[in-house]
């Protein structure tokens, strides 16, 4: 299914001399329904009232500014990140049945890395069915904190067997290994997540 959707309304903000920030929030951040179900993503455009709302698809490839969009027999094909003018987007998974869980590994920082002040962590998600078109979501903490900079994620990218698979990279500094800080990686899609551990102990022989 090719999906784009305009929704145009008047607004002040056409006007020359009116400026301001304004803040597009979209929730829920995945949906995940069965084939043939409804599925629907909400976008708000804050205080704007003069603009137009824009949704569009990319697949791995009383206010007048509150919208929903609508997707009404879903199927298969309409997997894919949504977007309503906005950089972050809604994931929705459509499904014939349920996902399978992640499959997860964790690879600690090379010898090499080890010898310079920063080393990375490397996360792979393999083995994402085609179902799925790799919209998983990968997410890192160190001691049980959330961690988000320094971290580098590839897009999904298809298998010859028609899988996905993603690779994350968190850089840390080389000390924090040595105090054998727990470094976790988490794989979620849709409902359903998987997540390994690693730290420097758990490597030594």
């Amino acid at each position: 299914m090719s999906l784009y959707v305009s929704l145009y309304y008047m607004s002040s903000s056409y006007f020359p001399g009116v400026s301001g920030v304004t803040v597009v929030t979209q929730k829920p951040p995945v949906v995940t329904v069965r084939k043939g179900d409804t599925a629907t993503m909400d976008c708000n455009l804050g205080t704007v009232e003069n603009s137009a709302a824009r949704w569009y698809k990319q697949v791995p490839g009383g206010s007048k500014s509150d919208y929903c969009l609508i997707i009404n027999n879903v199927e298969e094909a309409d997997s894919a990140v949504y977007y309503c003018q906005t950089h972050d987007g809604t994931k929705l998974i459509v499904t014939d049945g349920d996902l399978a869980t992640p499959a997860v590994t964790l690879f600690p920082p090379s010898t090499e890395d080890l010898k310079s002040s920063r080393a990375t962590l490397v996360c792979l998600a393999s083995n994402l069915s085609q179902r799925s078109k790799g919209l998983a979501d990968v997410s890192w903490m160190s001691n049980g904190e959330s961690v988000t900079e320094d971290v580098s994620t590839s897009p999904a990218e298809q298998q010859p067997d028609k899988t996905f698979k993603i690779s994350s990279y968190l850089t840390i500094q080389t000390a924090e290994w040595d105090k054998d800080v727990v470094f976790t990686c988490k794989v979620s899609l849709g409902s359903t997540f998987s997540e390994k551990e690693i730290r420097k102990t758990s490597c030594t022989l």
